[in-house]
């Protein structure tokens, strides 16, 4: 497993980087090619690639994405490394452990006809290219099996709905020094920032956080236009909405200033009884083995999974690395958990295939 992941991490595969996916989507191909004993398909959509291993027309999805948020050049002075008992690298937690120790649970198991493996590219910049085919795998199967990093060891059996919006304000520019001429943007900026952030409900999950914000040009100009870009997670889709019809209906504070709502929700709310029965089924895996009890977690981030959760699949996720520090400096996974992990997801892709 370590001899897969190595240059797998080393080779570097920003999100936006289409150079860089397209390399690492064949050192992948490669790589999956010579572990499974026949290659994948390569495709494009919207001209970002993903791969596609498959026997027979598809029962059970692995799914997993090859893109990164560390940018070209990380590499140079953070390499892979495994010391023992912790790898590290950018990306080897979120989610290239999860890749290799899918493409190991496989083999394992011969890739038995009805398994498909699916890897995408852009994951970490909102699946917008490979929604479509994820969707539409997810709905011939009758489960999807996600390898995004375990967290804190957990499975991950529920997701918060993730949603993003721009928020965008016309003021009006005049003079610093005669500021009653104008229409200040960045001070409506301000009022809408409070009233934005105040829309979370901490009690359920939800939250609602004003992050990137742009106003102004030049210090002696009143601002004209301003920015605020709003991040919210909501643990159901009730929240979810209440938050989309909050946001829809903001209205100015300053005189004069106009608001103009862009985006919306990108991912709903995975549901805990979507992934129920899978749970319970990994959980008697890992007892069979001998491995320690494992647990699930509402997780707050987003994933694919909640793609095919979204069309009624039967979907868990968090199957892939154990480690920490996703999307941080220092991320790792722990080696002696690659096998383990591997041999429940071997486990459940043969329960599924079993089952009908």
């Amino acid at each position: 497993m370590l001899a897969a992941l190595e240059p797998l991490v080393n080779q570097e595969s920003p999100s936006a980087d289409v150079d860089l996916l397209d390399s690492c989507a064949e050192l992948l191909a490669e790589l999956g090619s010579g572990i499974l004993g026949f290659s994948p398909r390569l495709e494009r959509s919207d001209g970002k690639p993903y791969l596609l291993w498959a026997r027979g027309e598809p029962r059970v999805l692995v799914l997993c994405h090859l893109d990164t948020v560390w940018p070209r050049g990380t590499v140079a002075r953070w390499p892979f490394n495994a010391n023992g008992t912790r790898a590290s690298g950018p990306g080897v937690f979120d989610m290239k452990g999860g890749i290799v120790q899918g493409l190991f649970a496989l083999a394992s198991i011969g890739v038995p006809e009805g398994a498909a493996m699916l890897v995408t590219s852009d994951e970490e910049v909102g699946s917008a290219t490979s929604r479509e085919v994820i969707q539409y795998l997810g709905r011939q199967v009758d489960a999807t099996l996600v390898l995004e990093p375990a967290l804190e060891g957990a499975l991950k059996v529920a997701r918060k709905g993730v949603a993003g919006y721009v928020l965008t304000i016309d003021g009006l520019a005049a003079h610093a020094s005669q500021p009653e001429l104008g229409v200040n943007a960045t001070v409506e900026l301000a009022h809408q920032a409070l009233a934005i952030a105040a829309l979370a409900d901490p009690a359920v999950g939800t939250t609602c956080s004003p992050t990137v914000v742009s106003s102004g040009t030049v210090a002696n100009t009143i601002p004209a236009r301003a920015t605020l870009v709003i991040d919210s997670r909501a643990p159901s889709l009730e929240e979810q909405r209440r938050i989309d019809a909050a946001l829809r209906s903001l209205e100015p504070v300053v005189a004069g200033a106009k608001l103009a709502l862009e985006g919306g929700p990108n991912r709903t709310p995975m549901p805990e009884s979507i992934s129920r029965d899978l749970f319970e089924r990994a959980e008697a895996h890992a007892a069979e083995m001998g491995l320690s009890a494992l647990r699930g977690a509402l997780a707050p981030g987003g994933s694919d999974g909640q793609l095919t959760a979204e069309v009624g699949t039967p979907t868990l996720d968090g199957l892939g690395a154990v480690g920490a520090n996703a999307h941080a400096e220092g991320e790792y996974l722990d080696i002696a958990a690659m096998p383990e992990r591997a041999a429940v997801l071997a486990a459940l892709i043969r329960d599924v295939l079993a089952a009908r």
